[in-house]
């Protein structure tokens, strides 16, 4: 049967792994929409992101120049907590920020089919379409739902109901620092650098990234800041998600909710547990950002004519640096299944198998690497631990596929 000569997907989600599915599908003939459930732009707000190889190229297919997407990092360190260097490697890679990636994305969609302030309630999807309902009472129909919704996504919720983030027992502090901010002898140390702090059980990291407007002229870059801590499930956790208030809330916490005790406790920690040139960045952070880490694995991303991409399916601890790589292959894997089939539920099957292996061998590796930060462990997650906790592991593993793509 030929294809029609247009058809048309709706996407839920309005971040990266909707932009690049709506985007990648736009560039092979489909009528897209977006609908985003926040009405304000979004922000990434303290995230910095290296940029692998699989996302420049994902970015360069939709035809999006990357010369200028972020910092170019040459080199790792290790810094004890004596502030010496006891561990060096090269490794060429670029960060930038998430914010940067994002308005590169969001600038090369039309603007009329982005549409803010859409919460979904329902689909539903039959033979001939798929049908989406929104809180504000609009109904749109379309061949194709894809859900790029995120961690809390209301399309897997509806599929599998059953399917839910699963804490990994330790938070992130995380923040970006603009690079002026830094004594001279501190930017000297770490910022170029991909720079490690490994106190007992926690990881410190910084590397530099753009600044805001993706400025990378000298002196407006920023760090990007992430410190691992473990937090208990039941204890510590609640304590770190509940506002002054009494609030706790669930998944994460606002930045402007944290309350300042819990601020001052990680500057406490720092001054103890990190290393000199260490101790001087965690200073300068005013409003951290506290993430707490967990995985997300789906048993399926295809469910008729809707599909799940990105972190809607499955999320993955930072450490492998894929998340944004992740999202992209998938709505690679995706396209491509949709131009190979007339019929969207065989196009949807077939991008099921492509991905589904690959996504849990990623979060595999990502709980492997983290295995060690954890509050509490099982047996496997020790011997997890003892394998890549070592310096040597920690400085060539994190944020590198290279170590994925041998397994």
């Amino acid at each position: 049967m030929a294809k029609p000569e247009t058809r048309r997907a709706i996407v839920i989600g309005g971040s990266m792994s909707g932009l690049l599915s709506a985007l990648l599908l736009r560039r092979v003939g489909w009528d897209v929409a977006i609908y985003e459930r926040v009405e304000g732009e979004l922000s990434g707000r303290g995230a910095g992101i290296v940029a692998q190889q699989q996302l420049l190229a994902r970015l360069r297919a939709i035809g999006l120049a990357t010369d200028a997407l972020g910092v170019h990092i040459a080199r790792r360190q290790i810094i004890d907590t004596q502030g010496r260097v006891t561990h060096e490697i090269d490794c060429p890679q670029v960060a930038t920020a998430w914010e940067r990636v994002y308005r590169l994305l969001r600038d090369a969609f039309p603007p009329e089919h982005y549409h803010r302030g859409k919460g979904l309630l329902n689909f539903t999807q039959d033979a001939r379409g798929v049908e989406a309902r929104f809180s504000d009472g609009e109904t749109v129909t379309a061949d194709l739902l894809i859900g790029a919704d995120g961690i809390r996504s209301t399309v897997r919720q509806q599929c599998l109901g059953a399917v839910t983030p699963l804490y990994a027992g330790y938070t992130a502090w995380r923040a970006l620092i603009p690079e002026a901010a830094f004594p001279p002898e501190t930017h000297k140390a770490v910022f170029p650098i991909m720079s490690f702090g490994l106190p007992p059980g926690e990881q410190f990291l910084s590397y530099p990234v753009a600044g805001p407007d993706n400025d990378l002229r000298p002196g407006k870059r920023r760090t990007n800041v992430i410190w691992y801590r473990p937090a208990d499930e039941q204890t510590k956790l609640p304590w770190l998600l509940t506002d002054d208030s009494g609030k706790t809330h669930a998944i994460s916490i606002p930045p402007p909710l944290i309350r300042r005790d819990a601020i001052a406790e990680m500057h406490d920690a720092a001054e103890r547990l990190l290393a000199p040139q260490f101790r001087q960045v965690v200073r300068l952070i005013e409003e951290p950002i506290l993430q707490p880490i967990y995985d997300l694995e789906s048993p399926r991303m295809a469910f008729g004519r809707v599909a799940t991409v990105g972190d809607a399916a499955f999320v993955a601890r930072p450490h492998v640096g894929a998340g944004v790589s992740k999202a992209a292959d998938d709505a690679a894997a995706l396209v491509q299944a949709l131009q190979t089939h007339d019929d969207v539920e065989s196009a949807l099957r077939s991008f099921e198998a492509a991905r589904l292996s690959e996504n849990y061998r990623i979060v595999e590796w990502a709980r492997h690497l983290g295995a060690y930060l954890q509050a509490s462990k099982t047996q496997d997650e020790q011997a997890a631990a003892g394998e890549h906790s070592t310096d040597a592991a920690v400085i060539a593993e994190t944020a590198t596929l290279d170590f994925l793509d041998a397994r």
